[in-house]
């Protein structure tokens, strides 16, 4: 599957936390998305994933909090990426 990279930028937000984008666009949908993009959001604490936002074959757009995983209603890719930061600002 041909794939173009649109954005990828990891983003220091202290000694401890990081976070890391990367964002695709793709030739076709992933198995379980509706849309032609392949992403991860993730929030890393003291080396550990804390939050994620993700979209691999099969399971579709979804979201990690810690240890739960659940669905994520995507729309945009400026609204995924609002939604992250807004998720990253509660955590």
């Amino acid at each position: 599957m041909k794939a173009d990279l649109l954005q990828k930028s990891r983003v220091t937000l202290s000694d401890n936390r990081f976070a890391d984008i990367v964002i695709w666009q793709v030739s076709a949908a992933m198995p379980g998305s509706i849309h032609r993009f392949k992403y991860r959001l993730a929030l890393v604490v003291n080396g550990v994933c804390a939050m994620r936002y993700d979209n691999e074959a099969g399971k579709g757009d979804h979201k990690h909090l810690g240890e739960q995983e659940v669905p994520y209603g995507f729309t945009t890719l400026d609204q995924l990426v609002d939604d992250f930061w807004a998720d990253v600002a509660r955590w």
